[in-house]
């Protein structure tokens, strides 16, 4: 008889507009983790820059959390911990929004990717 082992699966983490975060989370997306965090953030036009940076750096520090979605006019404005995270896991993927389309330019992000392979 084979043994099969379960790879251990990660969640999705999402720091978005109320758009995006609707969209995703009527997808099935929303978990809340043993201490009742949820391991999404909306970001509202009152939400404070410091917010956004706390539920990121919390985000990134989650086990259970392997990609997180972050929209990308919200990524500028963190830019600095999109950066200064180097882990492959969670990875941290920049999405357009309704409002706001993605710009190539400045997903760091991508930047990366392509030094890798020198593109």
């Amino acid at each position: 008889m084979s043994k099969v082992t379960m790879a251990k699966s990660h969640l999705m983490g999402l720091v978005g507009d109320e758009d995006t975060c609707t969209a995703f989370l009527l997808g099935g997306i929303g978990e809340l983790n043993d201490k009742r965090e949820p391991n999404f953030l909306v970001v509202k036009k009152d939400t404070t820059i410091g917010d956004i940076e706390s539920n990121l750096k919390r985000l990134l520090a989650r086990k259970d959390i392997g990609i997180i979605l972050i929209n990308q006019h919200i990524a500028n404005d963190v830019r600095h911990i999109i950066e200064a995270h180097t882990a492959a896991i969670p990875a941290l993927l920049e999405i357009p929004s309704k409002e706001h389309p993605y710009d190539a330019s400045k997903d760091s992000i991508l930047k990366r990717a392509k030094g890798m392979f020198n593109i």
